[in-house]
């Protein structure tokens, strides 16, 4: 199975501790967290994806917060010299996240005005 995720998901799943906007999404979080873990291959995207699935903010297949959203994709692609569309394995896409924008402290220069940042910084 190849899975479609949004580039700055790769950051997301870094700090994802069960919280989210609501129950059906937390359990959707968490079912991928667990499928990525078996380390498939993922298209990278600026877009919806199918983390976003069971998103609320997921109206019709647009995010209602796209504009800001696919500028954290775009810096994720960009800070780990990759590419929309792109396909890579999992773990290799998490190993660059983790060494060029989360260990380099970075993260919160892409995504610091997300509403989720407070979990991130702990």
């Amino acid at each position: 199975m190849v899975y479609k995720i949004r580039a700055h998901h790769g950051m997301c799943f870094s700090f994802f501790q069960g919280k989210g906007y609501n129950s059906e999404f937390t359990e959707h979080m968490w079912a991928m967290k667990k499928k990525l873990d078996e380390n498939p291959e993922v298209i990278l995207l600026c877009g919806a994806d199918d983390v976003c699935a069971h998103c609320p903010n997921n109206q019709g297949g647009v995010c209602i917060s796209s504009g800001k959203a696919e500028e954290y994709d775009r810096q994720v692609l960009k800070r780990c010299q990759l590419s929309w569309g792109e396909q890579i394995k999992w773990k290799d896409f998490e190993k660059k996240v983790q060494q060029l924008i989360i260990h380099t402290g970075e993260r919160e220069n892409i995504c610091g005005n997300c509403q989720w940042n407070e979990i991130c910084k702990g």
